[in-house]
């Protein structure tokens, strides 16, 4: 998983609430058992016109030009801003590997659903909750600034705007701090301790010899 401690992105406001995993990523983009590919389909029901199936050419399919990740101005975004609620409905893991898959690091929004909220962490995801008067407060800065900046400092639980005149301070769990910043999913988490977990095995070998038999 790739570290996450300072990042500099530009902002793309998704100004609705109640967003769920479906709509994040629709259900027919589910069937792969592979964890990559997902980002080109990531709101595929309003980035595109037409409806979308896997295995079709998604560089040829018309794009919705009213979606605001289709807008040039938010062309690169590595920020999303969004309203309350954000992940809900199913569990589906599928939606954080497209938002990262996509391009996005970190996600702001006054709540998310849970399911999806620790889901993020597991991926390299940064879900920052802030109250709804301060994310109100950073939809109006987007839309009046182009080529609007924010930076992400995790280390100090920040967001802030590159000419400093914005600084506001997030929450985050210190045991989740930790993975993001050295980069450890739960399998690298688990990869922490080999050396402990290989002399268990080889131990647990030696004083029971016949685990090893094979009929």
């Amino acid at each position: 998983m790739e570290k996450f401690s300072l990042h500099e992105g530009l902002v793309a406001p998704l100004d609705r609430a109640n967003v769920d995993t479906d709509a994040i990523i629709p259900k027919q983009f589910l069937k792969s058992i592979r964890r990559s590919g997902f980002g080109p389909n990531l709101f595929d029901e309003w980035r595109y016109l037409d409806h979308g199936e896997p295995g079709m050419d998604n560089s040829v399919r018309p794009l919705n030009p009213d979606f605001v990740l289709n807008q040039q101005r938010y062309a690169g975004a590595s920020i999303l801003l969004t309203r309350k609620n954000f992940g809900c409905g199913s569990s589906r893991e599928h939606a954080p590997w497209a938002l990262e898959q996509f391009g996005f690091r970190a996600i702001i929004a006054p709540s998310f659903a849970d399911i999806f909220f620790n889901n993020c962490f597991k991926n390299g995801l940064l879900p920052i909750v802030l109250d709804e008067e301060t994310v109100e407060k950073l939809f109006v800065h987007v839309y009046a600034n182009e080529n609007a900046h924010l930076i992400v400092d995790l280390e100090s639980q920040t967001v802030s705007t590159k000419d400093g005149g914005l600084s506001l301070h997030f929450d985050v769990d210190p045991f989740r701090k930790y993975c993001l910043l050295n980069g450890l999913d739960d399998i690298g988490l688990t990869l922490q301790h080999q050396e402990k977990i290989r002399a268990f095995e080889q131990k647990h070998v030696q004083s029971q010899p016949w685990l090893l038999n094979t009929i």
